[in-house]
């Protein structure tokens, strides 16, 4: 495995691939890497011949009072698991080299995809990660991308940058990837005690719930009230729980693909999921 800490050293490594004709898959990550970063790895390399994984913690899309500085950082542990994983090329920026500038180039996410779900909760953030997400971009120029459904905003507002600055990159979705009872896996589940840790599931529960009863006619706003309750008995402090179109994240319209999206806070952690709605 490669691992590259400068452009210069990135774009050598990707242009002996591109002259032996060799498509490039593209995983970003903050690190902290567990099993459901190396399943993006995976289909990335069912993608593409070359994978490429990035590891920057984004300060763009930390809003005041969060955790940019305890977010867990694991960088020995994590390129030992890239390199298992098969991964051909690991990117290293510094902070100094994705943004350069004192005040540096940021995109403005449209308001009818970033003011709600999380965007509502955190101001600016999808603001950061279009930013870094578009930088990256640049820097690997990769054919495809590969991004998890578990952050399923995110996913939408990459796939719309894209078509809008038409970059030509293919963005893949692969479904939230699960521990065994079903919490969704995520590097902030570390926040969880080993009481918050045995509760935590019952986020994904409560939403598979929900979507069995949306399903069958049953009315949204009498069983988001007592979903609602059935989170808080368990310990959590909700932020939202709202059925989206999976599209575009309005409204939902009568036909159309939807989704249940969830966020709570449990002790430090605050945990998102979504599902499906057949």
């Amino acid at each position: 495995m490669y691992s590259a800490d400068s452009l210069d050293r990135l774009r050598a490594v990707i242009e002996r691939w591109r002259q032996d004709g060799d498509g490039v898959a593209f995983v970003p990550t903050m690190g902290n890497l567990h099993d459901g970063h190396l399943a993006l790895l995976a289909e990335a390399r069912r993608r593409a011949k070359r994978t490429v994984a990035s590891i920057f913690v984004n300060p763009t899309q930390f809003g005041p009072g969060e955790d940019y500085a305890s977010y867990p950082r694991t960088r020995q542990a994590d390129l030992a698991a890239l390199e298992s994983a098969g991964c051909d090329l690991v990117w290293l920026p510094e902070v100094e080299q994705m943004y350069p500038l004192e005040q540096p180039f940021m995109l403005k996410v449209p308001d009818s995809l970033s003011d709600r779900l999380c965007g509502a909760s955190r101001p600016g953030h999808f603001d950061g990660v279009a930013s870094v997400v578009l930088r990256l971009f640049s820097q690997v120029r990769p054919d495809v991308a590969v991004f998890g459904e578990k952050d399923f905003q995110q996913l939408v507002i990459i796939r719309r940058m894209v078509e809008d600055l038409s970059l030509g990159i293919r963005i893949a979705g692969l479904p939230t990837v699960r521990e065994a009872d079903g919490l969704a896996m995520s590097s902030r589940n570390a926040y969880l005690d080993e009481d918050e840790r045995s509760r935590a599931p019952v986020l994904y529960r409560v939403l598979i719930e929900m979507a069995g009863s949306l399903a069958n006619g049953a009315d949204f706003k009498a069983l988001r009230a007592a979903s609602l309750a059935k989170l808080e008995a368990a310990g959590f402090r909700p932020d939202y729980l709202e059925w989206r179109s999976a599209g575009h994240l309005a409204e939902v319209q009568p036909g159309e693909p939807s989704r249940l999206f969830a966020a709570a806070w449990l002790g430090k952690a605050r945990l998102i999921d979504n599902v499906p709605v057949d």
